[in-house]
């Protein structure tokens, strides 16, 4: 499957780029710079956990190496997140670090399935003005969860969106940590102007870690954190007991986790697909994430999804192929088996710099004037899905832009249906149905009809309407039954074969005709042979 997701990038360096050293440099050094970033988040989302930060590392390495392998989408990036953290405190309060690892396997495999059922086309349902509020609440969460670090060390408690207690920096140091951030955030913007040869991120945060080791400056580095020094990952099947009682306890959780984890890994995967033009990968990058968080649970790790800040620091610093990724992931195990030391060195400043050049990159400024310009709905639900990721979490948030777009597109499509009146000259009366015949629009459909008054022949013709669902059948058969109880007759025209079949009571009341429609119902209703009587 990987084979088959690199074959069309692979085809775009044939011409003569192919993966030339150049090539190989920039995704090198673009896997540095994620890396680097990753370290300060992997730690944090740990501490909101309520796990070791070696718990939060290991997470961040095995799930970035196997989506970089084998994920949908080239250039993403995997790790430990903040939507999944918060979800995992009262699990690990209530129960342990081994049911988080019990939970986190079982996840995986909830994952593997939605990949082999195809579960992930359903993304597709997620409509333009969801994925705006869902970036723009995300760069919120983004630089809300940066703020802790305009913290005094040892006083901030992390939360899953960063606003939490703790004592704030005042006075020179804050001067002096604004300083260090806005010089990296100068670095990163001003950079690519002068050369490309190296990522501006990293750039930035190598320049700013210089100029703070090489004068000794007094500021939070990495390590006031925690210390990211360990070994390898060693393989640790879960220390639960193997009963209903431990599946009962955990299956709720891994739901959970499992549905987080791919709302957010699909929806970073169609926004990194319309920065480098790709799309499609989203069944492999279920299997992928499945996988990544099942092998993760054996060894230690906890668990974790595609991280759309790190993504976008991966695409902007000019990774493009699987080679970045995976680049990240040796970085960042490197660091915690030999270079925990150095790592530890890096002020805070410049890694909050580049998350807030992210956080810039990542907000929809476009939505703040389109607003303006779209129907009301969307704008409604624009700004309701970035309060609510914003408030609660990212799935959340998705859920109820989805299902708002939803009802809100029921709604006008309610409001469409209407009839053309006409009489032919032998006295028929002639209702042209026009719109979505659905659930929504049965109420306005039977109102279009009046029996009672109407004369002894009666035409619904539906060569202008879609009948949708069984609400619809039903709401024909009803206004069958009303003109029947009334003595006149009723035909029904342009009806498609479904609905030859699946109607009754009115089925005897269908006329057929050579331009009649060909289209399925959505509907689960019960065919009764031997009723129908189409007229021949």
């Amino acid at each position: 499957m990987a084979a088959l997701a690199d074959s069309n990038y692979l085809a775009q360096f044939s011409s003569g780029e192919k993966l030339s050293s150049a090539r190989m440099r920039t995704e090198v050094l673009a896997g540095l710079t994620v890396a680097l970033a990753l370290v300060p988040e992997a730690v944090a989302f740990a501490f909101v956990a309520g796990v070791h930060p070696l718990v939060g590392l290991y997470a961040a390495f095995i799930v970035g190496l196997i989506t970089a392998l084998i994920g949908g989408r080239p250039g993403m990036i995997s790790g430990a997140t903040g939507a999944l953290a918060v979800v995992m405190v009262a699990l690990v309060a209530d129960h342990g670090v081994e049911y988080l690892f019990a939970a986190v396997v079982l996840m995986g495999i909830i994952q593997i399935a939605a990949g082999i059922f195809r579960l992930g086309k359903f993304i597709r349902l997620v409509p333009h003005p969801v994925m705006l509020g869902f970036v723009n609440g995300l760069a919120i969460v983004i630089f809300l969860a940066q703020l802790t670090q305009f913290q005094v060390p040892g006083t901030a408690e992390v939360s899953g969106h960063g606003m939490a207690g703790g004592e704030w920096l005042s006075g020179w140091p804050l001067i002096v940590m604004l300083a260090l951030v806005a010089l990296t955030m100068a670095i990163i913007w001003g950079l690519p102007k002068l050369t490309n040869a190296i990522p501006a991120p990293l750039a930035g945060i190598g320049i700013t870690a210089g100029i703070v080791i090489l004068f000794g400056i007094d500021v939070p580095r990495v390590g006031d954190m925690a210390s990211i020094e360990g070994g390898l990952p060693q393989f640790h099947i879960p220390m639960v007991p193997l009963t209903w009682e431990t599946l009962e306890i955990i299956l709720p959780y891994s739901l959970i986790l499992a549905a987080i984890g791919l709302i957010e890994s699909l929806l970073t995967l169609n926004l990194v697909g319309e920065i480098v033009h790709e799309r499609g990968g989203a069944s492999q990058e279920c299997v992928a994430q499945g996988v990544a968080n099942t092998v993760t649970g054996f060894f230690g790790g906890m668990g974790g999804c595609a991280m759309i800040g790190q993504s976008m620091i991966n695409v902007k610093s000019g990774g493009r192929t699987r080679i970045s990724g995976i680049s990240a992931a040796l970085f960042l195990l490197a660091f915690i088996v030999v270079a925990a030391p150095l790592i530890e060195q890096i002020p805070l400043a410049a890694l909050v710099g580049v998350m807030f050049m992210v956080v810039i990159g990542t907000f929809a400024w476009k939505s703040l004037t389109i607003m303006r310009k779209v129907p009301m709905t969307d704008a409604v639900v624009i700004v309701l899905v970035t309060v609510v990721t914003v408030m609660t979490d990212l799935a959340t948030a998705v859920i109820v832009g989805v299902i708002v777009s939803a009802l809100a597109y029921a709604w006008q499509n309610a409001a469409r249906i209407h009839a053309k009146i006409s009489e032919t000259d032998d006295g028929k009366k002639v209702y042209e149905i026009q719109g979505p015949l659905f659930f929504g629009s049965t109420h306005g459909f039977t109102e279009l009809f009046d029996p009672a008054s109407d004369p002894d022949r009666v035409v619904i013709d539906f060569a202008e309407s879609r009948v949708a669902d069984q609400s619809a059948l039903t709401a024909i058969e009803a206004i069958a039954g009303k003109y029947e109880q009334a003595g006149k007759k009723l035909e029904l025209r342009h009806l498609s074969h479904d609905c030859h079949e699946l109607l009754s009571k009115a089925g005897q009341l269908i006329v057929d005709s050579d331009d009649d429609p060909d289209y399925a119902i959505a509907a689960n209703y019960e065919v009764r042979t031997g009723v129908l009587h189409m007229g021949h």
